[in-house]
């Protein structure tokens, strides 16, 4: 797929926002599709993103309903949206889910630390650590097979809109709106306690 004409065909601002941080997050296991929920650091966090996202609103002057509000099904990013859209001062059931933005699929190293998937698959581990943008996790997904649903995404959206996702689809999504390079990409740690703004091409974190 063409990045390039991808990102020139984007014409509206994003909010983007991981979710708060879980157990696993904090304890170094690889999620991917697991529904794991937040815990309560991730919960605060998801609060203070929501108040910082109220006063750059209102700062900037832009209508909350003017934006759709998007979230990843799973526990810890749809939690993460209820509790942001809640410390806004907005309904907080009021979003959609879309299940295009859910984390790469880790394959059989979902729940596993880096130590554990370089013991337990060596020759898979270094082969991504040699080009962690093209190869996959064992019966997962690389950074590259996610292109083409994100760019799905952003081709349906016809106005701003709030996104709340993951980690690694994140990676992917700043790569497709030109703001970060596939080499890059994916040593890049997303905060969960900030998120950015992307509007032509430049990206703020708040």
């Amino acid at each position: 797929m063409d990045l390039t004409t991808v990102t020139h065909a984007f014409p509206h601002d994003l909010i983007v926002i991981r979710h708060g941080q879980t157990d696993w997050n904090a304890s170094g296991r690889y999620q991917g599709r697991e529904d794991i929920p937040l815990n309560d650091h991730g919960r605060r966090q998801a609060r203070r993103n929501g108040e910082a996202l109220k006063a750059r609103l209102a700062e900037t002057g832009r209508d909350p309903e003017s934006y759709a509000w998007v979230a990843s099904p799973l526990k810890r990013a749809a939690e993460t949206m209820r509790l942001v859209r809640e410390a806004a001062g907005l309904d907080p059931l009021a979003f959609r889910t879309d299940e295009r933005l859910m984390e790469l699929d880790f394959g059989r190293w979902s729940g596993l630390r880096v130590p554990e998937i370089a013991q337990a698959d060596p020759g898979g581990w270094a082969a991504r650590q040699a080009d962690p943008w093209n190869h996959p996790p064992p019966g997962g997904e690389s950074h590259a097979m996610v292109v083409g649903r994100l760019a799905a995404v952003l081709a349906e959206l016809d106005r701003p809109a709030v996104l709340v996702l993951h980690g690694g689809v994140n990676r992917v999504l700043k790569v497709i709106l030109g703001a970060m390079t596939e080499a890059d990409a994916p040593t890049f740690h997303t905060p969960q306690d900030r998120f950015y703004a992307w509007s032509a091409g430049e990206v703020e974190w708040i």
